[in-house]
C-alpha cells in the first residue's frame, strides 16, 4: 500500500477547500431567498466561470493536452471572469461573487508569474490581477463606497501572491544557473582529463613501439608481449576517448556518474599496464590505506600516479625501476612515484608535452587541501609526492 506524503495531504486539503468554496459561491449566487436550491438567474454565469477556473487550476499535469499551456490556463479563465464583470458594469446590475472565484484568480496569478514564459508572465499576471480587481465592481457596482476598500484588499492580496511567485521563480532561476554552472565546470574538467588519459596511453604506445623496433633486430622471439602491450594501450586509449566524448555529448543528469576517473583500485591496473621488458615497476600499498576514502581523493591519487608515469616515459625513458607507494598515517593519504632515471629519452620533441600536467595536478591536490611536491631524488631519479591531509582523506 502506497503511503501518503505530507505534500499530497496538503494538496488534497487545498483541493477540498477550493471545491467547497465553489459550492458556497454557487449557492450564494443562486439564492433568491425562497429556496435552498440555487435557482436565481446569476447562478449559470457564475457556474461557468467557476468551472473554467477549476479546469485551469486542477487539470492533472500528466493529462494536459499540448494546447493547454500555462499562458492559456491563466489567461482564459481570467478573461471569462473579466468579461462577466464588465457585463455587470454595462448592465448596471450587481452580481455577487464569493471566495472561490477570488481563490481561483489568485492561484492563476501565482501560476502566471511563476510558470509562464517571461514574455507572457507580465501580460497573463496583469490579466489575472485585473479580473480580481473587477470583482468588487461586479458585486457592489461602480459607485458603492465599499468598492475602494475591496480594491485595497485586492491589491494587498495581489502584491502578496505575486511577490511570493516572483521569489520562487527567482529561486528556480538561481538553482538552474547553479546546476548549469556545475555541469559546465564538470564538463570542462572532463575535457581537460581527455588529454591526460589519452596522452598516457599514446605515450606508452610510442615507447613500446620504439622498444619493439629495437627488439625486432636483437630479440624477435620476444616481440609478442611488447606487441600485446601496444594493443592493450591502444584499446584503452580508444575506450578512454569514447567514454570522455560520450560524457561531453551527454548533458543529462547522469553524465557526471560516468566520468572516466580512476580510484585507488585502478592504480594497480595502471602500474601493471606500465611495466615493460626494460622497465620494472613496484606498487607498495600500506594496509592502513582505506578503500572508503572520498571519491575526489581517490581520483586525485590516481591522476598523480598516472601523470608521474607519463612523465617518466616522456622524460626518463632510461629508468629501469619505478616505485609507487600508497601510505596511510593518522588519517592522511600519501602518494609517491619515484624512478631511477637520469633524464635520458629518445622521444620526439612533439611528444614531450606542454609542461602543464604538474600544474593541473597541483591545482587539483591543493583544492583538496593537500600538497604536491616534485623534484630530483638524492643520487639519481625523480620523485613526485602528494599528501592529502586528515580533513580530506
Amino acid at each position: 500500500m502506497r503511503s501518503v506524503s505530507p505534500r499530497g495531504c496538503a494538496r488534497g486539503f487545498a483541493v477540498g477547500v477550493l471545491i467547497a468554496a465553489c459550492v458556497v459561491d454557487v449557492l450564494y449566487a443562486g439564492s433568491d431567498g425562497t429556496s435552498v436550491l440555487p435557482t436565481a438567474s446569476p447562478v449559470w454565469p457564475t457556474l461557468a466561470v467557476l468551472l473554467v477556473g477549476l479546469a485551469a487550476v486542477l487539470w492533472p499535469r500528466g493529462r494536459r493536452p499540448a494546447w493547454l499551456t500555462p499562458q492559456v490556463r491563466t489567461a482564459v479563465p481570467a478573461l471569462v471572469s473579466a468579461l462577466y464583470s464588465l457585463g455587470s458594469l454595462v448592465t448596471q446590475k450587481a452580481n455577487v461573487f464569493g471566495p472561490a472565484e477570488v481563490l481561483i484568480l489568485l492561484c492563476l496569478l501565482f501560476l502566471a508569474v511563476r510558470h509562464c514564459p517571461p514574455r507572457w508572465a507580465w501580460g497573463c499576471g496583469a490579466l489575472d490581477a485585473g479580473a480580481l480587481l473587477l470583482l468588487s465592481i461586479r458585486g457592489l457596482g461602480p459607485w458603492d463606497a465599499a468598492v475602494l476598500g475591496l480594491l485595497v484588499a485586492g491589491l494587498v492580496l495581489i502584491g502578496g501572491v505575486a511577490g511570493l511567485a516572483v521569489y520562487l521563480r527567482t529561486m528556480d532561476y538561481r538553482r538552474t544557473l547553479a546546476v548549469s554552472e556545475t555541469r559546465r565546470s564538470e564538463r570542462l574538467a572532463i575535457a581537460a582529463d581527455l588529454h591526460d588519459f589519452v596522452a598516457h596511453h599514446v605515450t606508452g604506445i610510442l615507447v613500446q613501439t620504439q622498444v619493439a623496433r629495437m627488439m625486432a633486430q636483437t630479440q624477435p622471439q620476444e616481440l609478442d608481449p611488447v606487441l600485446a602491450g601496444i594493443e592493450r594501450a591502444a584499446t584503452e586509449a580508444l575506450a578512454s576517448m569514447r567514454r570522455t566524448v560520450g560524457v561531453l555529448r551527454d548533458a543529462g543528469d547522469e553524465a557526471t556518474d560516468r566520468r572516466p576517473v580512476g580510484d585507488l583500485a585502478g592504480i594497480a591496473d595502471l602500474t601493471d599496464g606500465f611495466a615493460s621488458p626494460v622497465q620494472r615497476i613496484t606498487l607498495r600499498r600500506d594496509p592502513a590505506v582505506s578503500d572508503v576514502l572520498p571519491h575526489e581523493v581517490q581520483a586525485a591519487a590516481f591522476r598523480v600516479v598516472q601523470e608521474a608515469l607519463t612523465n617518466i616515459r616522456r622524460h626518463a625513458a632510461d629508468a629501469t625501476h619505478i616505485e609507487v607507494r600508497l601510505c596511510g598515517d593518522a588519517g592522511r593519504l600519501e602518494v609517491s612515484v619515484a624512478d631511477d632515471g637520469r633524464g635520458g629519452t629518445q622521444l620526439p620533441a612533439a611528444a614531450h608535452g606542454g609542461g602543464f600536467g604538474l600544474v593541473g595536478l597541483t591545482e587539483r591536490v591543493t583544492a583538496l587541501g593537500g600538497e604536491l611536491r616534485a623534484g630530483p631524488r638524492a643520487g639519481a631519479g625523480w620523485e613526485v609526492r602528494a599528501v592529502f591531509p586528515e580533513g580530506k582523506a
